[in-house]
């Protein structure tokens, strides 16, 4: 392990002005290590926004990469077209076809993961899924989530694949053919899967099958609305204004106006934590054309209805 969760938790109360410090330093080591044959992960959303401004500070040459899986907010994919130095790449395959094939992406990736293993009978992710796995000292480990055993018993697929061919596949094939090595926007708060990476990793991650580098992994979420309002560098308007808001103890902390995620329209990771009006729920009102589509036409209706998860106003 390269960190441990204390180290984890004191990086992540630094100052902002001490985290930028450090990212930007983690930033030119990856630069220097592969001599400049590096790229940032650039999907248009306010993390690698703020990841490409810190990079090209320090490294102005840096080509960003973007995949058009065309399940993006329209305005995520006019902002990328506002900047310069984009690699634009398309996955192979729609995400019809991915649905279709492998199954819908629920919940999140580790339990999407587990369902669709111990559907196929494998112990390990059926023991997630009963609760039953065991970590190192006979507890019961962390990553058990029979709370979603249930699905199981779905009328439907489910599965993790979609990330894989929506946008890292395009990108592996493009690190092998380029030789190029990528530096990702991931934040370790955002899942355990991310946190344990970067336990192990840290930052950059030379030592992984395949290099990476993770420059902000240590940053919270309101350090990405921190930064963008403290700079006033341009994020896609679909975010809408960062504001000031008390959190139940009465703490300020920052929140945006308009969406407070922007990965594909259409992926149910996550919205069963989100308050009301869910990305769903706003997409009814935002954009009432990819709204129809995916509820009605590709059946996230009927997943949702499925998993308790309103996706209407009306």
């Amino acid at each position: 392990m390269k960190h441990t969760r204390q180290d984890l938790n004191i990086m992540q109360g630094w100052s902002l002005e001490e985290k930028i410090k450090v990212s930007q330093m983690k930033i030119l080591e990856w630069y220097r290590e592969y001599n400049g044959q590096v790229f940032t992960s650039f999907s248009g959303g306010k993390d690698s926004t703020v990841l490409l401004d810190l990079a090209r500070q320090v490294c102005p040459d840096i080509p960003a990469v973007y995949v058009d899986t065309g399940l993006e907010y329209p305005e995520l994919r006019d902002f990328v077209k506002t900047k310069d130095n984009v690699i634009w790449l398309r996955p192979r395959y729609p995400f019809t076809q991915i649905i279709e094939k492998y199954g819908y992406p629920v919940i999140s990736k580790e339990v999407s993961d587990a369902v669709s293993g111990a559907r196929k009978g494998q112990p390990y992710r059926l023991a997630r899924l009963n609760g039953e796995l065991l970590d190192k000292d006979g507890k019961k480990s962390i990553y058990n989530c029979e709370k979603y055993k249930y699905l199981l018993d779905a009328p439907f697929a489910v599965s993790a694949r979609c990330c894989y061919h929506m946008k890292k596949a395009p990108l592996n094939k493009f690190e092998r053919q380029s030789g190029r090595h990528p530096i990702t926007g991931v934040l370790a708060c955002e899942s355990k899967l991310r946190e344990q990476s970067y336990l192990r990793f840290g930052c950059n991650g030379y030592e992984r099958r395949r290099p990476l580098s993770q420059p902000l992994a240590f940053w919270r979420e309101e350090d990405i609305l921190r930064y963008l309002k403290m700079t006033g560098i341009p994020y896609a308007p679909i975010y809408g204004d960062i504001v000031e808001v008390k959190k139940r103890n009465g703490a300020p902390t920052l929140k945006t106006t308009g969406v407070s995620r922007s990965g594909c329209m259409y992926c149910m990771y996550g919205v069963h934590l989100e308050h009301e009006p869910n990305r769903f729920q706003l997409m009814e009102k935002t954009h009432p054309q990819q709204y129809h589509y995916c509820i009605h036409e590709l059946g996230l209706g009927a997943v949702l209805d499925y998993i308790g998860v309103p996706y209407s106003c009306r």
